[in-house]
């Protein structure tokens, strides 16, 4: 079977675009008679192609331009590059994904520009906003004006397929119909299953540490919520741990190639001319999916997700899209948040203290929590919360706006902006998150109290929209309730068999660390003590390594 790569795929239209000018020259030169030299049919075949975009790009500013006038509106401030096409922003915004804190970079150009940003690269528009008003429009008010599109449909597709998170209008009401049954109250609060994987990793835990080891708690959490979600999905989990180990690997390298695509923009399959970066960690992914004969379908648990997505389609396609892409939502969100918390609360021990004693007066040393319990511990929820404003496990996401329509200007006094059609709209939660204007002067500092006391009025009752950590609007994250149990649980638990947790930077790869020179940055950068990275999601470079002295008695 021929296999053609992006790459090739990519060349081979544009070179059937240059055929069509080349065909109109040399039919000229050949039936009118021009008599043309050669040299100038191949020079004007090649500047067809640069000359029409020069044209396509330059009436289109003067479109947009003249729209916002008639309009009363402006034009979004523009990233000034030295390189053209702003080819620069393009590879220093790449270079400071590899090897800077999230939003390096995109901070400066805010400052500059202000709260919206037109970084153009490629002479593609690509709008960036910490708004909370504005990110309201995208995502509620003006919903149906803004969709991931089919740019974001074609980078996304091969790993995404048309799940839920990859695909727009009808589709995406399927998939939404589809998967909301399954988060009632009783599915989202399986402690029992929470219970047995838990026991399992507190287990893995203690046994590492009296071998004398730390333990990767980035890669622990990873291990339970695989488990966990691979239980929630088919019912059982017969994942074997090699077998558990190469899917996890591939989906790591999946996420890898499609954010790289969507970062790149529309130059990606250049990139990718000799092979598919996709198709191999896909392979894997596949075949180590749980065949029909290992689900236990029907069972004494009741009905799980593919029974009721079985009950719903049998296409295998819509099959394999929808449950791949619950996969990944309640895998490495639910892992790297409790990856964060943790690692939170080893530089803060008297916020883990205070919740230890939370936990210990509300449930106590050994006994298993429930529903009411979670429910009524408001610090725990406050931990959380603030781990989550601090690192949202999606910290950038995309839209793309429909029709053109226009916002607000956050400055009262200044004209409201123009948006045009089919502009990529690039909101970052993790740059609004830690705004000092919307969060107060403490932003970058972890206070899980700002979720209890005075500053709860003061600034996110005022407006809710500035902490998104689950999205808001129509496409909320459905599971976000599971995962608030699932991670409380999971807390509880580790809390009440341990005591203390420090942090091991001596056995993390060293070159996973943050880079030294962070320590002349400004903000929270230049204290972290973990490299916070991301794909799709945020994660700890390296994995998080941590000790944990065992609670004795009543402690």
């Amino acid at each position: 079977m021929v296999f053609i790569t992006p790459g090739i795929d990519f060349l081979g239209r544009g070179a059937i675009f240059l055929s069509i000018p080349t065909a109109i020259v040399v039919g000229l030169n050949k039936y009118v008679g021009l008599d043309l030299p050669l040299w100038i049919l191949i020079t004007g075949t090649l500047l067809c192609f640069p000359a029409r975009a020069t044209i396509r790009i330059v009436a289109n500013q003067i479109f947009k331009r003249r729209e916002a006038a008639r309009l009363g509106v402006r034009i979004v401030p523009v990233a000034q590059g030295k390189w053209i096409g702003n080819f620069d922003v393009l590879r220093t915004m790449n270079e400071k994904f590899e090897f800077g804190y999230p939003g390096d970079g995109l901070d400066e150009l805010i400052e500059q520009k202000g709260l919206l940003v037109n970084l153009r690269v490629l002479w593609s528009d690509m709008i960036l906003t910490t708004s909370p008003e504005h990110i309201k429009t995208v995502l509620a008010t003006d919903f149906h004006n803004y969709v991931k599109g089919e740019r974001f449909h074609y980078n996304m597709g091969a790993v995404l397929g048309t799940g839920v998170f990859n695909s727009d209008g009808e589709m995406w009401k399927f998939h939404r119909a589809m998967t909301r049954p399954v988060f009632t109250r009783d599915k989202i609060s399986h402690f029992d299953l929470f219970d047995k994987h838990v026991e399992q990793a507190v287990f893995k835990i203690k046994q590492r540490f009296h071998e004398g080891y730390a333990v990767d708690f980035q890669d622990l959490m990873s291990r339970f919520t695989l488990d966990s979600a691979t239980e929630f999905l088919f019912g059982n989990c017969p994942v074997l741990s090699d077998a558990a180990d190469a899917f996890a690997s591939a989906f790591l390298a999946a996420q890898v190639v499609i954010s790289t695509r969507e970062r790149l923009g529309w130059i990606w399959p250049l990139f990718e001319i000799w092979q598919d970066k996709s198709k191999a960690p896909m392979k894997i992914k596949r075949r180590n999916t749980l065949a029909s004969g290992d689900v236990k379908l029907e069972d004494e648990k009741g009905e799980t997700l593919l029974d009721h997505l079985v009950s719903l389609t049998s296409d295998p396609v819509v099959l394999k899209d929808e449950t791949l892409n619950i996969m990944i939502a309640g895998r490495d969100t639910t892992a790297a948040t409790l990856t964060f918390i943790i690692y939170c609360l080893s530089e803060h021990p008297t916020v883990l203290a205070r919740l230890r004693s939370e936990i210990l007066a509300k449930v106590g040393a050994s006994r298993r929590p429930d529903y009411d319990d979670i429910r009524e511990m408001k610090y725990l929820r406050a931990v959380i919360n603030e781990t989550l404003r601090l690192f949202p496990i999606v910290p950038f996401n995309v839209r793309e706006s429909i029709d053109a329509t226009t916002w607000p200007s956050t400055d009262p006094n200044e004209k409201p902006f123009y948006i045009p059609a089919g502009t990529k709209i690039l909101y970052s939660v993790f740059m609004m998150h830690r705004r000092q204007d919307l969060w107060g002067p403490d932003a970058e500092q972890f206070d899980p109290d700002r979720f209890l006391d005075a500053r709860v009025n003061k600034y996110l009752i005022k407006n809710s929209f500035i902490f998104l950590p689950f999205n808001a609007g129509p496409r909320i994250c459905l599971g976000q309730q599971f995962a608030y149990n699932e991670m409380s649980f999971m807390l509880i638990r580790l809390l009440q068999s341990f005591q203390s947790i420090s942090l091991d930077l001596a056995s993390a790869p060293q070159d996973s660390l943050p880079p030294k020179t962070w320590i002349n940055s400004k903000g929270r950068k230049a204290t972290e003590k973990v490299f916070p990275k991301m794909h799709l999601t945020m994660y700890a470079n390296g994995g998080l390594w941590v000790k944990m002295q065992e609670a004795t008695g009543e402690q």
